[in-house]
């Protein structure tokens, strides 16, 4: 089934590297001008959002209204949350890397985080976007045996449960529709 997965436009966290798992941050200048350069890019499917507000508002500046959905929100990173990637005690950065047995201090393990996910989509019952962030994309893509980080406010597609379609880049160069 073909899912087009978006991750949300750029935050403030985004830009100073920081954890941002259920912290509700807006878009900066340039995540809502990601978001608008999606428009009229992905196709005209039914569509569901994270709900916050990251997520909901790149839906709304890409031209849709989704149905919002906490099952597609990013992995709560508990204690960790708002933490710079470079400041990250070594074992919880080589989990994150290695996006394997990654469980922080009072957030929510990978397992947990995957389950959810991937039980969300294994209930849709026809094509759609999904308006998401970086770890939901990359729970996906690795579940397809592909592995990599999106950049904010780009999308790619899926034939899930079966491989990766498409790409479509930040800055519109990229395959698609």
């Amino acid at each position: 089934m073909e899912l087009w997965l978006v991750r949300h436009g750029e935050t403030l966290w985004n830009r100073e590297g920081r954890l941002l798992g259920w912290t509700d941050l807006p878009l900066t200048e340039e995540g809502e001008a990601q978001a608008k350069r999606l428009k009229g890019r992905l196709p005209p499917l039914p569509a569901f959002s994270s709900d916050l507000l990251r997520a909901r508002r790149t839906a709304e500046l890409a031209g849709f209204s989704p149905l919002l959905t906490p099952e597609l929100r990013e992995i709560h990173f508990g204690a960790l949350e708002g933490a710079l990637w470079e400041d990250l005690d070594p074992v919880h950065k080589e989990a994150l890397l290695r996006f394997q047995g990654f469980h922080p201090p009072g957030g929510e393990s990978l397992l947990a985080f995957q389950e959810r996910v991937f039980r969300f989509l294994e209930g849709l019952k026809a094509p759609a976007v999904l308006f998401t962030h970086g770890g939901v994309v990359r729970a996906v893509l690795r579940a397809l045996g592909e592995d990599g980080l999106v950049p904010p406010g780009s999308a790619v597609a899926v034939d899930w449960p079966k491989r990766v379609l498409a790409r479509l880049s930040l800055d519109g160069t990229g395959p698609g529709r």
